[in-house]
């Protein structure tokens, strides 16, 4: 088969072009640095001649509200009319566990309306929505910091590791379109205390770490078990 991965070159996308090159796929690694962009529709035509699937794992450059949706909305649109016209029997896309349990969050709110227009755009389709990377988790700590204080929310986190998703997400690819969403994610379900202790720990670090109720994630307030599969 021929696949064509969008955003193919960055963290997720290498390694997903790698798992179906291994897999002895024809893949094209499709980004702004090949010359490839879905918000202008540049090379997408080209990109997709003679594609059996596209797989799309771009992210946007901005996650303020208005740049994200527009991004998305505009991005997954433009890819769609090229899938259709190219033929492109399977359309794959990356979204995030419990993204429309959130709608406080504008990140979120865009990759909600990203699955409704490939749920509606009539190309057979696959979304796989995974939890938050593992190799993030110092990020996500670093946005928590408040001086010497990690100031975390009452919630659980289940990290996956890139290489896990990316191994998913190939698997999916080269199979038939589910038609569906499909939640992954890694092999613990835990506290952000103890992924904010671990990170910590770590970076040695040693910063302490509170559990504050009125803490959220990238400013969205969570419950429990919102970033984590039932």
């Amino acid at each position: 088969m021929k696949i064509v991965v969008i955003g193919g070159t960055g963290t997720l996308g290498s390694k997903v072009v790698d798992k179906l090159r291994e897999h002895g796929d024809e893949t094209v690694a499709a980004s702004r640095n090949t010359g490839i962009d879905t918000l202008t529709g540049e090379g997408l035509a080209e990109a997709l001649t003679g594609a059996d699937v596209v797989v799309d794992v771009s992210n946007s450059p901005s996650f303020e509200d208005g740049p994200v949706m527009d991004f998305f909305t505009r991005s997954t649109t433009n890819l769609e009319t090229a899938a259709k016209a190219a033929g492109v029997g399977h359309y794959v896309a990356v979204s995030i566990v419990g993204a429309d349990q959130l709608p406080l969050s504008g990140y979120l709110r865009a990759k909600v309306a990203q699955e409704r227009l490939i749920e509606e755009a009539g190309i057979p389709y696959s979304i796989v929505r995974s939890t938050q990377f593992a190799e993030f988790t110092d990020q996500i700590t670093a946005s928590m910091t408040v001086g010497d204080e990690v100031r975390v929310p009452d919630a659980l986190i289940q990290p996956i590791s890139v290489d896990d998703l990316a191994a998913e997400v190939a698997g999916v690819a080269a199979g038939e379109p589910l038609g569906a969403v499909e939640n992954i994610g890694g092999p613990e379900k835990m506290p952000f205390e103890q992924m904010a202790r671990e990170v910590l720990a770590r970076q040695g670090e040693a910063k302490t770490v509170v559990v504050d109720p009125d803490a959220g994630y990238f400013g969205t307030p969570l419950s429990r078990d919102s970033l984590v599969i039932a």
